[in-house]
């Protein structure tokens, strides 16, 4: 018979959320303690605003602990008198130390959104997307000391549709995560599960986005912007500079062929109407399809150009890196 497992469940963001309630609905086994990043300020009153895993805990009356590390030894003691069969991490933010991996009887696992070693890191949904993969997964991972390095439990995989953002890849491998993480616990509760280690061949780094890389450099070729600005859709979204605006681009399309005036610089836009705005690029052309003003909300062009044409006329500009 299987046995009801003690958990902790580490994590922050919506996407681990979502797998904190679902193991919750299962009612298989018993969550005990929840591990979430201390809240932060939000909205434009920056009010501190728990993370939502804190706030699943908290609707179900389940301890939630926010250490900033665990380097502190009465930390570290909290968690081991918690006494875990298993501790589950998925998209924490925190660097376990050996200590804590080695405190739950089963160690610790983690929900990774990719098919390891590929996109070992902090974004690797964003990073596929901007690769061109044309396929992403969900690997359940015994943890270990390194970063995404451990034996992997079991592996999910989807594929990446052309027109795919960071948004519905996020959707989609959440679903992947917990029917894979709930089939892993109930096979870890059976001592059915075997762990197999990482292939040594094809390691990639999924590093966390920075500030700098949401700019859009125009002089690149329009296939690699528009894997970016959909890389970057809901969040952080990509954006372009106009007179000293900041135009967010939420969604783009390459143009098939060149239909417009090609040897105007990179950033130069060569046609616009009521339905697009069309973009010279490094190689290539682009079609703006939804775009944010500043102080606006994201609109499709034909809301935008209802009252914005001048802005973006045929011949305007937009800032474009390393080139005056």
């Amino acid at each position: 018979m299987a046995k009801m497992l003690r958990l902790i469940f580490a994590g922050t963001p919506d996407f681990a959320a979502a797998h904190l309630k679902s193991i919750l609905e299962q009612g298989k086994h018993e969550v005990v303690a929840v591990y979430s990043q201390p809240d932060r300020p939000s909205g434009r009153g920056k009010k501190l605003t728990p993370s939502p895993v804190k706030q699943v805990a908290l609707e179900h009356n389940i301890p939630v602990f926010q250490p900033l590390n665990f380097k502190a030894v009465e930390d570290q003691q909290t968690l081991k008198a918690i006494n875990a069969d298993l501790m589950i991490v998925a998209a924490y933010g925190l660097l376990l130390p050996p200590v804590i991996l080695q405190t739950p009887n089963y160690g610790c696992i983690n929900v990774h959104a990719s098919l390891l070693p590929r996109w070992r890191g902090a974004a690797p949904i964003q990073r596929a997307i901007e690769a061109g993969d044309s396929e992403s997964g969900v690997v359940i991972m015994q943890m270990d000391e390194g970063l995404d390095t451990g034996d992997m439990l079991l592996t999910a995989s989807c594929n990446i549709e052309n027109s795919e953002t960071g948004g519905s890849l996020l959707d989609k491998l959440t679903a992947l995560g917990i029917r894979a993480l709930n089939q892993a616990l109930d096979r870890i509760a059976e001592h059915q599960i075997s762990a197999t280690a990482q292939p040594r061949q094809n390691t990639t780094y999924a590093a966390k986005i920075s500030k700098d890389e949401l700019t859009i450099n125009w002089q690149q070729a329009a296939t690699v912007i528009e894997r970016k600005i959909r890389a970057f859709n809901p969040f952080p979204v990509a954006y372009t500079n106009l007179d000293g605006r900041r135009i967010k681009i939420w969604l783009a399309n390459v143009v098939a062929k060149d239909q417009f005036d090609s040897t105007q610089p990179a950033g130069t836009i060569v046609y616009a109407d009521r339905q697009t705005i069309i973009v010279n690029c490094g190689d290539g052309q682009l079609s703006l399809q939804t775009i944010q003003l500043p102080g606006g909300k994201a609109l499709p062009i034909s809301a935008v150009m209802n009252s914005k044409a001048e802005m973006f006329a045929a011949g305007t500009r937009f800032d474009v890196i390393g080139n005056p």
